[in-house]
């Protein structure tokens, strides 16, 4: 047998890589940690459905020009006249089925409506009165991200790493990143739907809650999310990050209280725009009767 003969100089960087690799984490032990600090098993099968509500503020962060956008424009291009908007938002939830709501009083955009009903996604009707944004637009080519429950996280029943026979995800280990001077335990989440956005998931490695998801879609020019994107020349960026804080234990279950959705869209050439939906949840009520209808849009 011919034998391999190592340089003494390289077994410290050798023995190192090996010790750093068995140090790391498996996403497995990552998420087991995260679903315990929600609360034990049997406190989370007991929740069979739940309702959420709460206040919602909606923000232009940037609308395109490169400078906030002045009261008067259209922020999410024609759908709202105003850079600042109070409503109110809901979400209900029902093992794996889902209804998303996050509505204003008046004007051209009134909100957003995304329903799983456990097979297929649908939106609210758009009318003459009532246009899509580009926020739910992206969600409606994207719809796995509310099929596989991932679009508002541990907050609703239909959470993807508790169903994950269900996403049939890969999920990947990626280290742990920086985020806002924060070591944050990061996973890489690949769907099995035929998409490219590519999904991360962070975790506080000393709490083990999950406090931030982010996902990004680069577009190829001639490729849009309306019918005038597609005479577009430029390439595009789009990106959504959920936050979730303000943790609060309640009947056996510890979940996030404040969530912060910013959605924001970056072409090639030019200046980007960016909107923000804060939210606080009021009132939780866990398994509740819900109509079947919450599932339906109608």
């Amino acid at each position: 047998m011919r034998r391999i003969a190592v340089p003494l100089v390289l077994l410290p960087t050798l023995f190192a890589s090996l010790s750093m690799a068995a140090d790391q984490p498996k996403p497995e032990d990552v998420i087991a940690r995260h679903l315990d600090s929600i609360g034990t098993p049997g406190a989370r099968a007991a929740v069979k459905s739940r309702g959420i509500q709460g206040a919602l503020h909606f923000k232009v962060l940037s609308s395109g020009s490169g400078q906030p956008s002045q009261r008067g424009g259209n922020a999410l291009g024609d759908e709202v006249s105003t850079t600042d908007a109070d409503g109110y938002w809901g979400y209900v939830s029902q093992e794996r089925k889902s209804n998303f709501v996050m509505k204003f009083g008046s004007g051209q955009w009134r909100g957003e409506r995304f329903v799983f009903d456990g097979d297929k996604t649908s939106f609210a009707v758009f009318t003459n009165s009532h246009r899509p944004s580009s926020f739910g637009d992206f969600v409606r080519r994207e719809d796995f991200i509310l099929k596989e429950g991932l679009l508002g996280g541990e907050l609703s029943t239909t959470w993807a790493l508790e169903n994950p026979d269900h996403s049939r995800a890969k999920l990947d280990y990626d280290g742990v990143k920086k985020v806002d001077g924060q070591d944050l335990d990061c996973i890489d989440y690949s769907s099995k739907a035929d998409s490219d956005v590519k999904i991360k998931l962070y975790f506080d490695p000393e709490t083990h809650h999950h406090v931030m998801t982010t996902y990004t879609l680069v577009v190829e020019p001639g490729i849009g999310y309306r019918p005038s994107d597609s005479a577009r020349q430029h390439l595009y960026r789009y990106t959504i990050e959920e936050r979730f804080s303000d943790f609060k234990t309640d009947n056996g279950l510890t979940l996030p209280r404040h969530y912060d959705l910013r959605f924001t869209q970056e072409p090639g050439s030019g200046a980007s725009r960016a909107y923000e939906w804060d939210m606080t949840a009021d009132k939780f009520m866990d398994n509740i009767g819900l109509d079947p209808g919450n599932f339906q849009v109608k």
